[in-house]
């Protein structure tokens, strides 16, 4: 495989955007990609301009198609091992299926996983009627009977947000974790309380129609949302030495430059609560800012060569 100025690990909106706007300033672009995005289970995507309600594969599939067409290059694999140069000069990229690459910059990103509460059932209904972004999906189930699960503290603001899509809104929560706080404002907000520990989702012909309990008792419910706890997939960036924060995330400088100069990154990599216009837009500024950084490095190199021509 041949060098390139930017090596972009991930295809989805974020690296994909990126790829677009480096091909279009005629930059070297490789993408590598394993074809995998966090969103596929979803049908459908929403709150991205122009593009509600498309099918997350078909964006990915016409963005392909568009950075191809500036002469970017797409790779469907894994970067397995990513390494800078004894000279920081440029980076090696190692495939799990043995393909090597040197790129000048990259760009990571891989996103991240979502960790679910331990519920039977509750998987396997990801995106359709369990969900966890009401501004990605709560139109699609407004005014409908609606649960939130217990995820941890920060579950109560989690409902309150979705009381905005229905007036018929249940937290199941395990008995004790509410404070009388807590109650007070979710009574006020007349979001019901189920105390309990859930057993299993209730489904009927393929559709989720209750939360079961263990104590037996089954509450109907059109559709869940679960607040998730997410883990980057970062690995790469660990080992190359980038600096991360308390919660295990990557700190980042402006438009996603991390600690390692030469390393960017984009999207939900780095920032949990981007949605797929967000890391779009992520993906597109960190371009433009890794050019830039092409440039400046182009112009100290032709800086240099004219010296030494000029030398005596």
């Amino acid at each position: 495989m041949n060098d390139c100025d930017v090596l972009v690990v991930g295809g989805g909106a974020a690296g994909l955007s990126a790829a677009l706007v480096l091909g279009r300033a005629r930059r070297t672009v490789v993408v590598v990609d394993a074809g995998q995005p966090r969103n596929a289970p979803a049908a459908h995507m929403h709150g991205f301009l122009s593009r509600d309600g498309l099918p997350p594969a078909e964006l990915l599939s016409t963005g392909r198609e568009e950075v191809t067409g500036y002469g970017v290059t797409i790779v469907h694999g894994t970067v397995g091992e990513l390494t800078r140069d004894i000279d920081e000069s440029a980076f090696q990229a190692l495939l799990q299926d043995g393909q090597r690459l040197t790129a000048r910059r990259v760009l990571v990103t891989t996103g991240l996983r979502d960790e679910l509460p331990d519920i039977p059932g509750l998987a396997d209904r990801w995106t359709r009627d369990v969900l966890h972004c009401p501004y990605c999906h709560g139109w699609e189930v407004r005014d409908q009977p609606l649960g939130v699960l217990w995820h941890g503290p920060d579950t109560v603001r989690y409902a309150h947000i979705v009381r905005q899509w229905t007036q018929d809104l249940i937290l199941f929560a395990p008995d004790g974790a509410l404070t009388v706080q807590d109650h007070s404002s979710l009574s006020a907000r007349d979001i019901r309380v189920v105390e309990g520990e859930v057993d299993h989702l209730v489904i009927d012909h393929d559709d989720l129609t209750g939360v079961a309990l263990t104590d037996g008792r089954v509450i109907h419910r059109s559709a869940v949302f679960v607040p998730p706890r997410y883990t980057p997939h970062s690995d790469l960036l660990a080992g190359l030495g980038c600096e991360f924060d308390d919660q295990g995330w990557v700190t980042t400088g402006p438009n996603g430059a991390t600690s390692v100069p030469g390393v960017w990154v984009a999207g939900n990599v780095a920032n949990p609560r981007a949605q797929v216009i967000t890391a779009a837009g992520e993906g597109s500024a960190a371009a433009i800012a890794i050019n830039t950084d092409l440039v400046e490095s182009d112009v100290r190199a032709a800086l240099a060569l004219t010296n030494a021509d000029a030398a005596p």
